[in-house]
């Protein structure tokens, strides 16, 4: 098991991210549960839903409560709506207020602080929005261009 992954998750457990996820996160049961699964994957490594097993091979279930497999995450994340990817929008964002509530990472700081987290969202339909809507024209990039630039003619 990683070596990290321990501290990490004890952190979110401290900042409440399994309630959080319960409390507003509806796709589902045990949203909590599951989130924390994914959260702990993706700390291991994991970069895929068939990578999450890297849980159950780790040993983490005896470190752990609420480990599940990998079909069980996957079905719980092909079940999101735009509207469930809100929500866990919801969830991340108090989950870093209560990050920097218990883990202070500028102590002292007496002006404001400016963490960028793109959290954009965005599908592309077929090559000419690829194209169009992103850094290059071949490219498949999930963030649009800022700023905005001119729309690329596709390359044939």
């Amino acid at each position: 098991m990683s070596a990290g992954l321990v501290p990490a998750l004890r952190l979110a457990e401290k900042v409440g991210l399994p309630d959080l996820a319960d409390e507003h996160v509806t796709a589902g049961s045990n949203a909590g549960a599951k989130v924390m699964s994914l959260v702990a994957g993706m700390a291991a490594g994991a970069d895929s839903i068939d990578d999450l097993d890297v849980l159950r091979r780790a040993g983490a279930a005896r470190v752990f409560t609420g480990v599940r497999a990998p079909s069980t995450l996957g079905t719980f994340l092909r079940g999101f709506t735009f509207g469930h990817v809100r929500q866990l929008d919801a969830v991340a964002s108090r989950t870093l207020t209560g990050l920097a509530q218990v883990a202070p990472l500028l102590p002292g700081i007496g002006t404001g602080c400016l963490i960028d987290i793109d959290d954009t969202v965005k599908g592309f339909t077929d090559r000419v929005s690829r194209a169009r809507n992103s850094a290059t024209p071949r490219s498949a990039g999930s963030t649009p261009n800022w700023p905005p630039s001119a729309p690329r003619t596709p390359r044939r």
